[in-house]
């Protein structure tokens, strides 16, 4: 697999799997990045400690600070206790915490994360309605029919208006 492929498979996986934590896995929200792959991060219980992130993401996932994480603690080594499994995106997390799963010391920065999400723009490649120019719509057309109408109208009263002027002309010219 070539390492063009292998970013987009791993990048479309983030995007479309819906995963909960397993049993060793651990909840944690991005403090800083320390460099060299590592990320300084709070989990669950108030710990800060060093993670890494795996060859796999590296060069095709992006973290933030305040993103949230899943964590798998690791035995060795003593400044990075932990390496990423997965970066929650926003559907993830919502699907995390429908199943209550989710830490409650982090209910307020999800919340938060949630209303951003609601006030951007849908990341699905969908473009919201109010940045769209304006289309035809059923009542657009009945109103540009109903203009027509009139406007045929109006042409049709202008010919019978002639053809009973042009009546008129032809009485008076009998009459004299």
């Amino acid at each position: 697999m070539s390492v063009a492929s292998k970013r987009r498979y791993v990048t479309k996986q983030l995007e479309s799997e819906l995963l909960l934590p397993c049993e060793n896995e651990l909840i944690a929200m991005v403090q800083a990045a320390r460099g060299n792959n590592l990320h300084e991060v709070e989990d669950a219980n108030g710990e800060k400690y060093l993670v890494s992130m795996p060859s796999k993401f590296r060069k095709s996932v992006w973290i933030k600070r305040g993103q949230f994480v899943f964590v798998q603690p690791i035995e060795e080594g003593d400044k990075v206790r932990a390496e990423i499994t997965h970066v929650l995106d926003n559907e993830n997390l919502l699907y995390v915490r429908e199943h209550k799963l989710w830490p409650e010391r982090f209910d307020a920065e999800a919340d938060r994360i949630i209303k951003t999400k609601n006030t951007d723009t849908d990341k699905t490649g969908f473009i919201d309605a109010d940045m769209l120019p304006p289309s035809y719509s059923d009542e657009e057309y009945d109103d540009e029919e109903a203009e027509n109408e009139d406007y045929e109208e109006i042409e049709g009263e202008e010919e019978e208006s002639e053809a009973e002027d042009g009546e008129g002309d032809q009485k008076e010219a009998k009459e004299a």
